[in-house]
């Protein structure tokens, strides 16, 4: 990408407006005149790799699946179901959590300050009773149930055991069923005292609205008055060695075609290390992305169909990388993956090919504040770790291929390779054959 371009966007992602308020609140704004629709996420550091913390002098252990299990409980208070009043504006809410973050949002094309004041008061003034928590139970276990038959989260969450011990990335971010039962009113006022204290939160606003008027709502909210004085959330997470749990495992569900996923384990990477987990998102696009030599050899072979892909996965005390897709040869695709990685460790990474990788993440980039919901996304996404766009775009463009030639010596052992084969059980067939 041209120095021209790659200014043109850092210009044009410098437009967001950064305040951080005496509570101790993020607030970033991308006004965006003349767009139809406000989009806004409401975000805290608080995943399901949060297991264990000390607040002051108690030390808290969670059962799998509470962050989860509080992004549903937050959209339930006294006065009712906040989609009820979302409803009443016309905004369009969801939310959702990850391993190491909980975010809520809504689209707005009108009333905003209304959907605004639901959104932060929502997430502001929570209320757990035992009987709203056992009905909740019955629910998140029904979608515990639907996660169970996903091969795409089954590869996911099944090598995540393989390669690890003790880490809590080991758990379904909705815990299990069993897990979630042991939930308590407690346990949920612990973790909003301790995560969702607006120091540890951002709010990202982008559309057609401004910092002023977001600064309104947050006021009305009570965001504009200094935080109390309180003990920092201390996040407790076990060691692990650089072995792996497992290095082979086979399970079977009802799917037409083998799943198949391979993981390596890496070193966790330094909190402030944005730039080694972007150089791996790239290095993983060299090996296997839709302009690899090697995904053409595999597509044109028919070995493999256009969901093959890899990804880094990194939080705090874990760095893997998974590659899995779809595939009736699964050790051939393997065999295959594993030579390429082999062949790039010693030729080195294709220059051109580097660059065509790294063009298309600034190309993502600069896409993406075009669109009301996808800045906002990516807005926050960045400021949970103290980054801007415009931050990024320069780490971005520092990287070169001697960085990744570099890493590729150290990444993708394979003692530290992890392998999953998902096998039909025959039962996708016979469905088959009921429909004809």
């Amino acid at each position: 990408m041209s120095d021209t371009v790659k200014n043109a966007a850092a210009v044009a992602a410098a437009k967001d407006e950064w305040k951080i308020l005496p509570s101790g609140l993020t607030v970033i704004v991308r006004p965006m005149p003349g767009y139809s629709c406000t989009h806004a996420i409401y975000a805290t550091k608080f995943g399901s790799i949060d297991r264990k913390f000390r607040l002051g002098n108690q030390v808290v252990d969670l059962p799998a699946g509470v962050a989860h299990f509080l992004e549903h409980k937050m959209f339930e208070d006294e006065d009712g179901d906040a989609f009820a009043k979302y409803a009443k504006t016309g905004a369009s809410a969801n939310a959702f959590t990850s391993f190491d973050r909980t975010c809520y949002i809504f689209t707005a094309t009108d009333m905003l300050d209304e959907s605004l004041d639901v959104l932060l008061n929502m997430v502001g003034h929570p209320y757990f009773t035992k009987e709203t928590i056992a009905k909740e139970q019955g629910i998140i276990g029904q979608e515990i149930k639907m996660y169970d038959d996903s091969p795409d989260w089954r590869l996911v969450t099944g090598l995540c055991e393989q390669l690890y011990y003790e880490h809590p990335i080991r758990s379904d971010i909705a815990g299990t069923c069993e897990s979630i039962a042991e939930i308590t009113p407690e346990m949920l006022y612990n973790c909003c005292k301790a995560f969702y204290a607006p120091n540890n939160m951002v709010l990202a606003v982008a559309g057609n609205t401004t910092m002023e008027q977001v600064l309104a709502a947050c006021e009305r909210a009570g965001l504009m008055e200094p935080a109390a004085v309180h003990e920092k959330v201390q996040r407790l997470c076990p060691d692990e060695p650089l072995t792996i749990a497992k290095p082979y495992n086979k399970i079977t569900m009802a799917i037409a075609k083998p799943a198949f996923g391979i993981g390596f384990k890496e070193k966790p990477l330094a909190p402030n290390d944005e730039a080694t987990e972007v150089l791996y998102g790239i290095l993983c696009d060299a090996i296997c992305g839709g302009m690899s030599p090697l995904y053409r050899r595999l597509y044109d072979a028919g070995l493999v169909n256009p969901g093959f892909d890899g990804e880094v996965l990194r939080v705090d005390g874990c760095c893997c990388t998974l590659f899995t897709g779809e595939s009736s040869q699964p050790e051939l695709v393997q065999q295959m993956l594993l030579e390429e990685i082999e062949r790039i460790r010693r030729e080195g990474v294709d220059p051109e090919i580097f660059t065509l990788c790294k063009n298309q993440k600034y190309g993502t980039l600069i896409e993406n504040l075009e669109n009301a919901e996808d800045s906002a996304s990516q807005i926050a996404d960045f400021a949970l770790t103290g980054r801007s766009v415009v931050q990024q775009i320069e780490m971005l463009a520092s990287l070169r291929v001697e960085d990744a030639n570099a890493a590729m010596q150290n990444l993708y052992a394979p003692e530290r390779m992890a392998v999953l084969h998902i096998m039909p059980d025959g039962s996708a067939d016979m469905d088959a054959e009921d429909e004809e």
